[in-house]
């Protein structure tokens, strides 16, 4: 490939970067406010659930149409329509005049973000082949920003002006992030001017690289379920937990902010880590038992000390980093690299998208919980099993040499 002008790799970097940013309020910035938006739209604790679904089951669906769409479409004009779909979606769901349409626009919403998630591992490799490993940190620790940022923001924004004001604001944001893409095409569309042949502009072809054939892809897959049915459970449910264990409200919502929180400094380091790791399993297996000793004092050591325990656990959103910065590390080319984020992150999120359902469904009163949390620890033997897949130096590529060289 290559190197592209200063400029447009400068453009390109503030782009990933502002999209970044503006890629998770959609899924934060309800939750505080279930309360206030109640009582216009009234949410029964089946709509909750479902509401509590859309992240997951929408990052699945792109997931999975953004196979086809990789081979038909650049790359720039996908996350364009990705930041359409997100601001359009919040804007309708802050306008939602009754639950069937807010939950519409919630559902659009969540698949411009899933497109997001899907687009961003190739364009990294597209304008930054040598820098994919702290581009990717600081696209991960931007998202866990934007997710602390417009939670914490919930609330004193509703008491400013309301809850569609509130969870509408963001959508200001998204609009944002598009300027630096449209920049960038309109440079393209200048340069290709004065080339004879726009050949480089195309989008790689997939057809070649199929990740479903492959442990890599299957192995990603996994680890993406397992990190994603974890970390959603949590922020779905980890107040709750608290609180019937004897927690304050107050408190309990201080425990699921500090939960959040913890993801940013290992997402800024994970990656950093991973890309010098030839065999990087013991990274993931070291964020499976931070799970797991968390979630083991949660439930049977003294409410007191629960501080203790929501930081060790909140420490295993470390594995997001991981997986999200394998896709590059077991890929070579930009076609491969898209052609696995969007496998592996459909069928994770797929997947993973029973874990906040199954997470509320096997509680029953008096049983501690640990039915529940036996649920996840299945899914940590599940991203354990991921990551042995994924251990091997050895790229997807590999597998499908034919038509598989870098664009």
């Amino acid at each position: 490939m290559g190197r592209q002008p200063l400029r447009g790799r400068l453009t390109a970097l503030a782009g990933i970067l502002l999209v970044a940013f503006s890629a998770r309020e959609a899924v934060s910035a309800v939750s505080p406010l279930l309360g206030p938006i109640s009582a216009d739209l009234p949410l029964d604790a089946v709509t909750t659930g479902i509401l509590g679904m859309l992240p997951t089951a929408g990052f699945a669906m792109m997931g999975f149409l953004a196979l086809p769409l990789l081979r038909r479409i650049q790359l720039e004009h996908l996350l364009l329509v990705s930041i359409l779909l997100t601001t359009l979606g919040q804007v309708g769901r802050a306008l939602g005049w009754n639950i069937p349409a807010f939950l519409m626009f919630t559902w659009v919403a969540m698949l411009g973000i899933g497109l997001v998630n899907v687009v961003i591992p190739p364009l990294l490799v597209k304008y930054f082949p040598d820098k994919t490993g702290i581009l990717a940190a600081l696209h991960v620790t931007l998202l866990g920003v934007s997710t602390a940022v417009a939670a914490q923001s919930a609330i004193p924004f509703a008491h400013l002006h309301g809850w569609r004001f509130s969870i509408g604001i963001w959508a200001a944001f998204s609009a944002v992030a598009a300027i630096p893409w449209l920049l960038v095409l309109a440079g393209k569309r200048t340069a290709a001017r004065s080339r004879t042949s726009p050949a480089s502009n195309r989008p790689p072809t997939t057809n070649a690289v199929k990740p479903w054939r492959s442990s890599i892809g299957w192995g990603v897959a996994l680890i993406f379920a397992g990190c994603s049915s974890n970390t959603f459970a949590a922020l779905t449910w980890l107040p709750a937990v608290l609180i019937d264990r004897g927690m304050s409200q107050e408190t309990a919502g201080s425990m699921l902010a500090l939960y959040s929180i913890l993801a940013l400094p290992v997402a800024l380091v994970v990656p950093l880590v991973v890309v010098r790791m030839p065999r990087p399993l013991p990274v993931a297996i070291l964020f499976v038992v931070a799970f797991a000793i968390g979630y083991a004092g949660i439930i049977w050591a003294p409410p007191a000390s629960a501080v203790i325990w929501v930081i060790i656990a909140g420490l295993g959103q470390g594995v997001y980093s991981f997986a999200f910065t394998m896709i590059n590390k077991r890929t070579r080319t930009q076609s491969g690299s898209g052609a696995l984020s969007g496998f592996a992150q459909g069928v994770g999120y797929a997947l993973a998208s029973v874990g906040p359902f199954l997470f509320g469904l096997l509680h029953h009163p008096g049983d501690g919980w640990v039915p529940s949390f036996g649920m996840l620890v299945a899914w940590l033997l599940v991203l354990s099993a991921g990551a042995v897949m994924v251990n091997k130096p050895r790229l997807l590529e590999d597998a499908f040499p034919v038509g598989t060289a870098r664009p």
